[in-house]
């Protein structure tokens, strides 16, 4: 089967943590299945901004990203953060291959149009898979940065959670996995929802339900599931160790996304 994993959050901060996910993706590809890697690092480039004197500033879940801002990010996404990634599957043995979105033409952007204007923050416009089937072949894990070339020839950063969907739809995948630092989507008596319909994320986000960065992360889930991605769920980093259990065994963490 064919998996796209997300990692952002304490998942990229905590030793522990990083560790369980990489070896439990690891275990994996062993097993035959086929996994990519999408990756955002917003709390690495929040540090680093505060070190340039930069105030981050979000609307929407989103980062608005000025050309200082986006240099920065397509340093930390897909430098340090994605080497670190890929030093940390080197750690169990298993080889993989760390890219932005911009590198092999793999995704192009296109800028978002919201108001107020984000700056450099995109959208993806288009796909080609081919890079990441060739390392699949070679039982490899793409790592792909949450960073992709616009048609101008700009860098645009892409919402981690954005990518991740955009690249499951690209390859066709059975499965896209959010690992996060939350234990799932909380209904309004704050309960973990252990199934979530796509109808009801526009209700949810209407009565304020969810907001901020969980915005974006069920838009993406919803757009998945959408465009053919068969199975959607939100997992905290925790539970990593179950995925080389999901499609064969029951999971109780966490909260799957449907279509209906």
């Amino acid at each position: 089967m064919k998996f796209v994993v997300k990692l952002g959050g304490a998942g990229l901060e905590d030793p522990n943590l990083l560790h369980g996910c990489v070896r439990a993706i690891a275990e994996m590809v062993r097993a035959g299945h086929r996994v990519a890697v999408v990756h955002g690092g917003g709390v690495q480039l929040t540090r680093t901004l505060d070190r340039l004197g930069k105030k981050s500033e979000f609307l929407d879940g989103l980062r608005v990203t000025d050309a200082e801002t986006r240099d920065a990010a397509l340093m930390v996404f897909s430098g340090s953060v994605n080497k670190r990634l890929v030093a940390a599957f080197a750690s169990v043995g298993q080889p993989a291959i760390g890219m932005s979105g911009g590198d092999g033409l793999q995704f192009r952007a296109r800028k978002k149009r919201t108001e107020p204007d984000l700056g450099f923050v995109g959208e993806i416009a288009a796909s080609d898979p081919r890079w990441m089937e060739a390392i699949f072949e070679l039982q490899g894990v793409p790592v792909l940065s949450s960073m992709a070339l616009g048609f101008d020839g700009e860098y645009y950063n892409i919402n981690a959670d954005e990518m991740a969907a955009a690249c499951a739809i690209s390859l066709r995948a059975d499965a896209l996995v959010f690992l996060t630092d939350v234990p799932g989507v909380r209904g309004s008596g704050g309960d973990v929802m252990r199934w979530l319909s796509i109808d009801q994320i526009a209700e949810m986000t209407r009565s304020a339900i969810i907001s901020g960065g969980m915005l974006p992360k069920l838009s993406a889930c919803r757009e998945a599931l959408l465009h053919g991605v068969k199975r959607v769920r939100i997992l905290p980093a925790e539970a990593a160790q179950s995925l080389p259990d999901f499609c064969s065994a029951r999971i109780e963490q966490g909260t799957e996304v449907m279509v209906a």
